[in-house]
Parts: structure tokens; sequence; C-alpha cells
């Protein structure tokens, strides 16, 4: 492509290059720039790229191109051929259940035959191509890329997470979707928005910005639903578990193997469980018949589908031990999860084992100590990933949040492996045990360092040592 083609319609301009070159990829990362490449100079949150232009002409970048943050997303998506205009492109916005939506949805089209792409917080497939991912929303260069592998493998849909912080640093600007859901809004990523206000109106942009033709699906049980699509072009379609909303459920049973829904008159089993979940399967639901999709058609793949990886893994033990893996990281979320397994079967003892993040949102730990007070019958504090935090402290900022009742049952291990080994072994018989903040991660990061570290190892490991 002409480099006068890439910076159309873009605000970029050229610092470099003939407008007539031909260029064969573009980057904006020097390192990584090559021969025949462009080199998008932007300035980020940790770095300004103009900084870079003379490692990047040494490493023989073809050009250089001025761009802000929204100019480079728009130059990925004119380099890569607007990818996202080829495919059904549906994106989920919101504080907890992203993850476990798309995964799901990604699973139901594929199980109905659709060649599929997925974007999301564990992973990123290319149809059944699975490739590693860094954060929830990726930069515009390497989500317009994958987007146009999706296009040339076939794909026909592609299931999105959207981040507060990706929309306020116009990752997915430029791109077309068909579907935007909205699950909720708790308190998250504060340490990095300031305030909720804030966040909220970074999750609303991705509204404003849908298109008429789009549908805007959100939760009506959610006070802020409303809110996200006041200024809204995009058809709404509202889904609730406890209100009048376009589409509606209700929890008729539930067990740790799943629960029996009532979805707009018509009874569906689903293998997740949990309140948190049926709106999730609500979500997926409501996509599904915006895509298309038959009521009926979507209901029985529905009953087909596994929960997403590290949320809600069950592991059976030894002394009928039940080990629960979930990526709960967020007040909102190990409130949710505590709920569930104590709604799910209230006569067993439950254990919470659960760390906050270093270097993030520090006004939740306490928070989340009391939230662990209420809902378990015994608490492990140990270490999430601490980042260049001392695990030390951040446990102590959870501890606050507890009171003397809560702190005699509280245990504070700083290893996250010896905590995991003692609240199973110390646990009685016919304990649940939750392991919350880590789900699907298989690595914890402890000052510079990412060491594997993947629980359900440690937890079969430790199965393998108990006696019945």
């Amino acid at each position: 492509m002409k480099l006068a083609e890439i910076i159309e319609n873009t605000g970029a301009r050229i610092l470099k290059g003939n407008p007539e070159a031909e260029i064969e990829a573009i980057s904006c990362d020097s390192r990584k720039v090559g021969r025949g490449c462009a080199f998008l100079a932007v300035k980020g949150s940790a770095a300004d790229g103009h900084d870079f232009i003379d490692k990047a002409l040494e490493a023989g970048a073809e050009a250089v191109i001025d761009a802000d943050r929204r100019a480079l997303a728009l130059c990925a998506d004119n380099f890569y051929g607007h990818p996202s205009g080829k495919l059904k492109l549906a994106g989920i916005t919101g504080t907890n259940g992203k993850t476990t939506t798309v995964t799901l949805l990604y699973n139901l089209f594929r199980g109905l035959g659709y060649e599929c792409g997925l974007l999301s917080t564990i992973a990123n497939y290319v149809g059944s191509e699975r490739l590693e991912t860094d954060n929830t929303t990726s930069d515009p260069i390497t989500i317009n890329s994958l987007l146009a592998r999706m296009v040339e493998a076939g794909c026909e849909y592609c299931f999105m997470e959207v981040s507060s912080i990706g929309m306020e640093q116009d990752r997915v600007t430029g791109l077309e979707f068909k579907v935007g859901i909205f699950s909720n809004l708790t308190h998250d990523h504060l340490d990095y928005h300031g305030t909720f206000a804030e966040y909220l109106r970074c999750k609303k942009l991705f509204f404003d910005n849908l298109p008429g033709d789009a549908w805007a699906i959100i939760n009506a049980d959610d006070r802020n639903g409303s809110v996200m699509v006041q200024n809204t072009a995009a058809r709404i379609m509202t889904y609730s578990c406890g209100s009048v909303a376009d589409h509606n459920c209700r929890i008729l049973e539930r067990s740790f193997e799943g629960m029996l829904l009532d979805i707009d008159g018509t009874q569906a089993w689903t293998r997740l469980v949990g309140r948190h979940n049926a709106y999730n399967v609500m979500a997926i639901y409501c996509t599904a018949l915006a895509l298309g999709l038959g009521a009926e058609e979507a209901l029985l793949e529905i009953s087909r589908l596994q929960s997403a990886p590290g949320r809600l893994e069950n592991l059976k033990g030894p002394r009928d031990i039940c080990v629960i893996i979930d990526y709960a990281h967020t007040p909102d979320a190990l409130q949710n999860v505590l709920k569930t397994l104590r709604d799910v079967a209230p006569e067993r003892n439950l254990v919470c084992l659960f760390g906050c993040g270093g270097d993030r949102d520090r006004s939740k730990r306490a928070e989340m100590g009391a939230i662990a007070e209420r809902g378990a019958d015994r608490i492990f504090i140990t270490s999430d990933n601490s980042r260049s935090e001392r695990t030390e402290d951040i446990m102590e900022d959870i501890r606050k949040g507890l009171s003397p009742a809560g702190l005699a049952k509280t245990v504070c291990i700083a290893d996250r492996r010896e905590a995991i080994r003692a609240a199973i072994t110390l646990s009685p018989a016919s304990s649940t045990i939750l392991l919350a903040g880590k789900g699907h991660e298989t690595y914890q990061i402890l000052g510079r360092e990412k060491l594997h570290f993947d629980e359900k190892e440690i937890v079969l490991e430790t199965f393998d040592t108990i006696k019945d």
C-alpha cells in the first residue's frame, strides 16, 4: 500500500518518506521496524514514539508518520483494508463478565459450524489457531492485523472484549461493530481513570460510537445501563434477571453442575453456575438473536457450553474437598462468587483465598477484605501479582477492611503456593475453597519477574498428598 493511502483521512502526517512509496508493514514499536516498514511515532502513556525515530530509521524504516492515538488506529484500519467491516464484529464492555461472554459466544457460533475469531483476555483465536495475548484490548495495529487474518481465514464472526482503557486510548477507533454489549459497571481501574465518573465516561464512549445499524445490548438491571445508551445511534435491546426488559430470565434451579433457567418463557439448562452467569447467558442469548440466530437454536447451543477457563472451575478432591478457581479480582466479582458458592451449598464450610494486584487500585483492597469476611467462614490472604509493591504491604491494606472477628478467622501467608496448600490441608472435610484472582493465568508477577504459576497444578499436587 502506498504511504499516502495509509494516512488518508486520518489526521496523521508524513515526517519522512515518499508519499508514493510502497509500504509492506507498519509499526509503532521501533524494535519491530525493518525495511519496507513505516514507523508511526505516537506519544503513549509510558513513552513518546518521537524519541525513537532515529532508531527506527537506523533499523531501515521506509517512512516515519507522525500520529496521535486516534490517527494510529485509523492508519491501521486503512493499512489492513478495513477488515472489521468484512466481519460481523461484536464487542462487550463492562467490569465483569467480558471474558466469559466473548469466549462462550465464540464457542457457540463455532459449535453451529461458523468460522469465528476471538479477541480476549485469555487468548486470541483466528479460527481454531490460538495466539497469546497480553492485554484485554490490544493495540490498534495488532487488532487490525488479527481481524485481517480472520477475514483471510474465512471467519464470518469475531467476538472481542473492549476495555475502558482501550476506549480511552482509541484502540478500537475505526472498527465497525455490529453489536455492542454492556454487562455491568462496578469498582475497578480507578488507579488509571481516577474517578468512577471518568471510568463510566470511557465505557459509554463505546456506545456513543456505535452506528445506527448496530445493536446496543444492555443489562437493564445495572443502574448504569440506561446511561450507556443515552447518546447511542444504535438499536437498543435489553435483558434482565429481575426487572422488565426485552428479554427476561429467572433461575429455577441451581447446583455446582449448572442452572435451570426460564428464558422468555422457555426452560433452558446451562452448565454455568451462579446468578452472575445467568446475566452472562442473557448477554450471549441476546447477541445470538441480534446476529440472526433463532431463539430455539441459540438456547439449544447455550445448553452445551462449558464455562471459560478460570471461571468457576471446579476441582474435586479427597475428603469431599471442592476447590473453585475463579478470576474474581474486583469487589463485585468476589462478592458474586462467594454468594454463588454459599447459595449452591449453604451447608458446606466456605474458605476464601485471595490477594490483590500490586501497582493497581489500592482503594479496593480493604473493601475486598470486608467482602471476604462477610462471605466466607475462613480467609487466607496471600499474594496475587504484587509487581513492584511488597506483598506484605498489600496484605496489610486488605487486613484494614477486617473487623476483629474477621481477623480472628484469617490466615496471612505471602507465598501463594504455600497458602493454597495450607488452605486445602487445614480445611475440614466437605469444604468449598475459593481461589480468587488468578483464574486462567498460569504465571505470577513478583517484582520484575514473570514466574510460572498454575493453580490447577498446585491444587492437584496437593490433592495427591491427602488421604481420603
